[in-house]
């Protein structure tokens, strides 16, 4: 399996996911590729995706709202993460 969607930088987790919105729950789907496929049920309308999807993985990994900052891609599919000290992984991930 590729690792390449995720990276640690010190004690932060950065995540490349990509994104499908409108779908029937929110969950982690698998790789995609070098990403990660997620689908969030906001629609992909004036950030509502965006702040949904924040808010789904502070709570999938751990961590307060405030430690998942989008990093890139704030108006397409492809999208970049940071989250700050995740203290639990709902997906499978080795920290070097």
């Amino acid at each position: 399996m590729s690792t390449d969607w995720y990276r640690w930088e010190g004690d932060d987790l950065l995540l490349r996911l990509r994104v499908q919105p409108r779908a029937g729950r929110d969950q982690f789907v698998g790789p995609y590729g070098d990403q990660y496929k997620v689908r969030i049920t906001a629609p992909p309308v004036e950030g509502k995706a965006n702040e949904h999807l924040l808010r789904f993985l502070a709570k999938a990994f751990g961590v307060s709202r405030e430690q998942v900052s989008l990093i890139s891609g704030d108006s397409c599919k492809n999208k970049g993460f940071r989250i700050q000290g995740p203290r639990k992984f709902p997906i499978s991930l080795t920290k070097p």
